[in-house]
């Protein structure tokens, strides 16, 4: 019983995240975790979990969404799908022991970009004009990650979509959702028909993700920019540490 609390405690907490600035697995996944679950299949039971809460925030955000600079939003639909098969498939070929190696690095590359992802688009546009093809690619290889592993992925494409000279979070927020949405559509169906999936912690996160990322859709319209960035920030780091700990302590 005490797990299932956990779970659903978390659910509530990283469907809120995803809905605000995205990095709702930094909560999921060590939940599921310490619930018991092994790694590998923590990870497919999180995006699962997680799921309907992105949907219900892409719903929520249905009035503000749009393409990306001069990308548009048909696009980048089409090619995180397809990245997003890709990497739901790479996963299950992963083993347990391998994916405990990686998770650690995962986490540190989601936190980097949270971290300094505006700055070097910043940099970038100084020195160059960034085409939009080469966003594309960015924006397939994050979809592969996104179908892999996931966390911080909305983060991520934040980072990505600012060399195009976006820069209002609060703006990108409905394509963000949206995005890490698609990048999970195919991977949860690979999951589920794969029999990769934890299914009584996954039906409890599922629904206390789902409320959490219905209400935390809300929220962001009304919560300032630079509190959400540096709040999932301190969490991701937070994470990011516990996770090297774990696996090199």
């Amino acid at each position: 019983m005490e797990s299932l609390l956990l779970v659903a405690g978390a659910g509530l907490v990283a469907g809120a995240m995803n809905a605000l600035a995205g990095g709702g697995s930094f909560v999921s996944l060590p939940a599921l975790i310490a619930a018991g679950v092994p790694p590998v299949l923590a990870n497919t039971s999180s995006t699962v979990a997680l799921y309907p809460g992105s949907v219900a925030s892409a719903w929520a955000y249905r009035d503000s969404l749009s393409g990306v600079g001069d990308v548009p939003l048909k696009k980048l639909f089409w090619v995180t799908l397809l990245g997003g098969s890709l990497g739901a498939l790479m996963l299950l070929w992963t083993s347990s022991r391998a994916f405990d190696f990686i998770l650690p690095w995962l986490l540190l590359v989601a936190t980097l970009a949270l971290a300094f992802g505006r700055r070097v688009g910043e940099w970038v546009r100084a020195h160059g004009r960034v085409h939009p093809a080469l966003v594309m690619c960015l924006q397939f290889g994050l979809g592969i990650y996104g179908g892999y592993f996931g966390g911080a992925v909305g983060i991520m494409m934040v980072a990505v979509w600012g060399l195009l000279g976006s820069h209002d979070i609060k703006r990108m927020s409905g394509p963000r959702v949206l995005m890490v949405t698609v990048a999970n559509t195919m991977a949860v169906a690979i999951f589920v028909a794969a029999g990769a999936v934890q299914w009584r912690e996954t039906a409890v996160m599922l629904v206390t993700a789902s409320l959490g990322g219905y209400a935390g859709a809300l929220l962001g319209k009304r919560i300032p920019a630079p509190i959400i960035r540096y709040g999932t920030l301190a969490l991701t780091i937070f994470i990011t540490v516990a996770f090297f700990k774990r696996a090199y302590g």
